[in-house]
């Protein structure tokens, strides 16, 4: 009896022992440089911080997500995630990304990063990297729009420079192929295929001026570039909200009105809609309908159009791959104090 009780305590002392090292797993390195729970040391209250940020401005703007989503994906697939998306200008004074042709006026949301980046120096003064406070951001953003919560890796740092004449080819445009999409996701970023069709599901999210696809709206029979809308229901709808471009009269009163990706069905959520959307010939961009002209990219518009859950996990493992790309680590780059100027 006396034996059994000693070979009891000895095992609850060897489970004590043990318990805390399962209940938090160490987490190294990956080959890009960053790892998860980078902060756990410097600023434990980081990726709190930005959580509570990012939710705090959702309740006022329910845009939010597609904006933070939309400039995490531009900073990234330029020169790599390293906030240069964010400066207002450089030491050299060239043009910077976010006043090239691709981004401008309506590329929105770097104005919140400096209020989250803002708090994070109040708590952890020159510890957190505007990159990392972009990329928490961006998965808050997700997770806000109805996908899982994930762990995210740190580790980079900001860029000292930002070129706008980096950013030409390197974003994809509205009419572009299906081939020049592959190019640069998959040829230059080194994203798999699967990847480049879960990242365009980010259109689920947001919304696009007229302007980019009147085009297909008031030129839908095709010109040998873009095809038809192939919905005739869903055509008419868009002439009642977008101005034709021929016409001057019609441009003059109605603007360029933002007609949201997913029209009709739940634009706040990055859900599946996005892909079903494409199957019944209902999405505005020509580079988002020509998906499922193409055997290559066809199969995955159909899997994820199927299945929520599939592509919420093909998504977001998607966005943790994009969120490798270029990565400035150890030594390079800085932190910057402003997101908005080298330090």
């Amino acid at each position: 009896m006396e034996m059994g009780r000693v070979i009891l305590a000895s095992l609850l002392v060897f489970y004590v022992i043990l318990r805390p090292t399962e209940a938090r797993p160490q987490h190294s390195e990956d080959a890009s440089g960053l790892r998860i729970g980078f902060y756990d040391e410097t600023c434990p209250q980081a990726e709190q911080i930005v959580a509570d940020a990012v939710a705090k401005l959702y309740e006022t703007n329910p845009r939010i997500p597609a904006f933070l989503v939309r400039l995490f994906f531009h900073d990234c697939f330029v020169t790599g995630c390293d906030a240069s998306i964010l400066l207002d200008g450089t030491p050299s004074g060239e043009p910077v990304e976010k006043n090239s042709l691709a981004n401008g006026p309506s590329l929105r949301g770097a104005e919140f990063i400096d209020d989250i980046k803002a708090r994070l120096e109040e708590a952890c003064p020159e510890t957190v990297s505007c990159a990392d406070t972009l990329a928490f951001a961006a998965h808050d953003a997700m997770v806000l729009s109805g996908l899982p919560k994930k762990h995210w890796p740190a580790g980079r740092r900001d860029s000292e420079t930002s070129l706008a004449a980096n950013v030409e080819g390197n974003l994809p445009l509205p009419d572009w192929t299906v081939d020049q999409m592959i190019e640069v996701f998959v040829g230059r970023k080194g994203l798999r295929l699967e990847d480049m069709v879960a990242l365009i599901g980010a259109h689920s999210i947001g919304g696009a001026h007229c302007g980019l696809f009147s085009n297909r709206v008031y030129n839908n029979q095709g010109n040998g570039l873009l095809n038809p809308i192939v919905n005739l229901a869903f055509l008419e709808e868009l002439k009642g909200i977008c101005p034709d471009p021929n016409n001057a009269e019609q441009m003059q009163q109605m603007g360029d009105p933002i007609v949201d990706f997913d029209l009709n069905k739940t634009p706040g959520k990055l859900d599946h809609s996005f892909y079903t959307n494409i199957l019944e010939g209902k999405a505005l961009l020509y580079s988002d309908q020509v998906l499922i002209d193409d055997e290559r990219t066809g199969k995955f518009v159909q899997t994820f159009a199927d299945d929520q859950k599939t592509f919420s996990h093909k998504f977001v493992n998607a966005m943790l791959r994009m969120g490798k790309i270029g990565v400035l680590t150890g030594d390079q780059g800085q932190i910057r104090k402003i997101c908005r100027s080298v330090n």
